[in-house]
């Protein structure tokens, strides 16, 4: 359908939103799910997982929008929806807070977390495997973060909820490796394609990884190895994959991560 022109002889454009409203990495989606949900199923779901994955993703899109208007240089348009996103983070964030009142202590694990990766946002070294290794621990954190809203966890201020849950850590120290191998394959195959010490890296990364895997689990080190297996070749085999279809590949491996942390321990 095309739209007539109007009669000044000029074709009328849509009205594009401002830059920050909408985050244009769509491999954060699998890092802002997967914790949650993984976190969720194995102490079994509540209310409460709801309102966290709702406030986890308001905190992201204020998160994106941060540091988008930190690499421009605090340009007044890129102000409003770092503004809109943060107060509807602190919204549900108090709501969350109300309900589970000893989840404010995690502030002390992202808070320098935040600090790092806002950081290098202002150094427009975004980029670098160091906030790469941030963003990636906070959000697999949110693996024990959402254990310790399950029905069982007692209600009473506790330091760090389900910090002491050595099966919850194991898990989050799984999705963390997994999302850590994640960022050096992707670079591999867009941004780093072609890099061979970037290569290296990654395959030397994911076959190390392979041995914790298989100690807690046959089935999670079956999928850790097919993780290093696409490591060393599919860089080589298809070097100028889109990265669509690197992101398509990503989420049929984090569905997969997902049932075998879920089903398994």
């Amino acid at each position: 359908m095309t739209v007539p022109a109007s009669s000044t002889g000029r074709t009328p454009t849509r009205r594009r939103r401002g830059p920050g409203w909408i985050p244009n990495q769509h491999g954060a989606w699998a890092m802002l799910v997967l914790p949650v949900v993984v976190g969720a199923l194995r102490v079994g779901p509540t209310w409460r997982h709801l309102l966290l994955g709702v406030a986890w993703l308001a905190a992201y899109l204020a998160f994106f929008a941060t540091g988008l208007w930190l690499r421009s240089g605090r340009k007044a348009r890129y102000w409003p929806p770092v503004r809109a996103y943060a107060l509807v983070t602190a919204a549900l964030g108090l709501a969350l807070l109300s309900s589970r009142p000893a989840l404010v202590t995690w502030g002390v694990v992202y808070a320098p977390l935040l600090a790092v990766s806002l950081w290098h946002s202002v150094r427009r070294t975004d980029r670098s495997l160091v906030n790469d290794a941030a963003t990636v621990v906070a959000a697999s954190v949110m693996v024990a973060v959402a254990a310790g809203l399950g029905p069982a966890t007692p209600h009473a201020w506790t330091w760090l909820p389900a910090a002491t849950d050595g099966a919850t850590w194991a898990v989050t120290g799984l999705v963390l490796a997994y999302f850590f191998g994640t960022a050096l394959y992707v670079k591999t195959m867009i941004r780093d394609r072609g890099d061979r010490r970037r290569y290296v890296e990654s395959v030397g990364y994911h076959a190390l990884v392979c041995v914790p895997a298989l100690a807690w689990s046959p089935w999670a080190g079956v999928l850790f190895l097919a993780l290093a297996v696409r490591a060393a070749v599919v860089p080589r085999l298809w070097p100028h994959a889109t990265p669509r279809s690197v992101g398509l590949g990503e989420v049929g491996a984090s569905v997969a991560l997902a049932l075998v942390l879920v089903a398994v321990g």
